[in-house]
């Protein structure tokens, strides 16, 4: 079995629902030992998320094999000073310990980092939040759809144009997102630490997170830019940097920023020879200026071919564009394949996603199927010193489940 290059690393997951796990995760491929703690019975909420209203329904937990692969389970109620202690003695051995609980919840639980920092000067406690740790929101729950997506103006900034409703998020959009940034503070907590020795209390946001990601017209606004209309697909001000649909209904968005140089190709693959010298459009300038005519145009021509012709098409004369793809094409997408994008779980052809990093040299661990419910409480007790009798004793008591 693969090691990984973080192997021999003991990461604590006292968190819940996606971006700080899923930082855990990540993790977890490079060979990090992850355990995950949770409520004894019914466990980390987020197991739960595909029974509620408008998920996907089939067979399988796929929220749950996304977030938790690799890890190992133990349940403690954490608001009982017996749960509390073992956590205490697996913070003493550990590296990493993670969690997203409000500051109060932290509190209450005795899982603070000054609760558990002077247990082990080594530890990274990496705590992460909806709106940050300081001000009148500290203590505000938060999710992506809400902290990340609304809050930042993304979900303003991304809808067709003014008269149109602000558009919805997908699940875990900003989690995954800030999940990366969270496992990028964690490593360079541990990178600090091969420098000084010592840990650190290291700490991330889904508000940050959404700021950051809408962060080049933020800047706009921040240096007092002034804005234009949001203007509808058809009255794009750049006819090739635009979406279009196809004959089968799939759509495409060209992204031609050398529009001097690509604009005749353009035309030649479109079958449109004819506007290269159409006055009209025979400068960028002109192209910008009749961009709603230009729009009308290549509406017209897109919608005469399928998708997958104009994929041809374009690709073979070194044209910048994307498909708008769809969850449908995912499954069989052949450069996902090829560039482990998508990798089967051990021992199973199922496929899941991929963390989007990797290193010369590091392989990932293939993913292992997630734990159950306290699935390894004894195996982690064991390994934490305590005997069958202490566990037992444990279990009577509720503190582990």
């Amino acid at each position: 079995m693969e090691k990984g290059i973080f192997a021999g690393l003991k990461v604590l997951d006292c968190a819940s629902f996606i971006a700080a796990p899923a930082a855990a995760t990540v993790l977890s491929d490079f060979g990090a030992d992850v355990i995950k703690i949770e409520p004894p019975g019914a466990g980390d909420p987020y197991r739960n998320l595909p029974n509620l209203p408008g998920y996907p329904a089939g067979e399988h937990n796929f929220a749950w094999l996304l977030e938790a692969r690799n890890k190992k389970s133990i349940a403690l109620d954490l608001a009982k000073s017996e749960a509390q202690a073992v956590l205490y003695k697996l913070v003493q051995e550990a590296d990493v310990f993670i969690t997203n609980m409000p500051p109060p919840v932290r509190a209450k639980l005795g899982i603070t980092y000054g609760h558990l920092a002077h247990l082990n000067d080594r530890l990274i406690y990496a705590s992460f939040t909806g709106y940050g740790e300081k001000g009148e929101e500290a203590n505000k729950p938060g999710f992506d759809s809400n902290a990340y997506w609304a809050r930042s103006g993304l979900m303003d900034l991304v809808r067709a144009d003014t008269d149109t409703t602000p558009a919805r998020s997908v699940a875990g959009m900003g989690d995954h997102p800030c999940a990366m940034a969270f496992y990028g503070a964690i490593v360079t907590a541990l990178y600090q630490r091969e420098k000084t020795g010592k840990g650190s209390h290291v700490k991330s946001n889904l508000m940050a997170n959404g700021v950051w990601a809408a962060s080049v017209l933020a800047q706009a606004k921040l240096c007092g830019a002034k804005f234009g209309e949001r203007r509808p697909r058809e009255r794009a001000l750049n006819a090739v940097a635009n979406h279009y649909q196809c004959k089968d209904g799939r759509w495409l968005i060209l992204s031609l920023l050398n529009e001097e140089r690509q604009w005749p190709a353009l035309a030649k693959c479109l079958g449109r020879e004819d506007l290269i010298d159409d006055p009209r459009f025979a400068t960028k300038a002109d192209r910008h200026a009749r961009s709603v005519e230009l729009i009308k145009i290549l509406d017209e021509t897109f919608a005469t071919r399928d998708l997958a012709e104009w994929r041809e098409i374009l690709d073979g004369n070194g044209l910048v564009f994307g498909v708008v793809g769809i969850l449908d094409d995912i499954p069989n997408d052949k450069q996902m394949l090829e560039n482990e994008v998508l990798v089967p779980f051990e021992n199973d052809t199922m496929l899941t996603i991929n963390s989007p990093i990797w290193i010369d040299g590091a392989k990932k661990v293939q993913p292992r199927k997630p734990p159950g419910v306290g699935e390894h409480s004894d195996e982690i007790l064991r390994a934490a010193g305590y005997d069958e009798q202490a566990i037992k004793e444990l279990r009577s008591k509720g503190a582990v489940g």
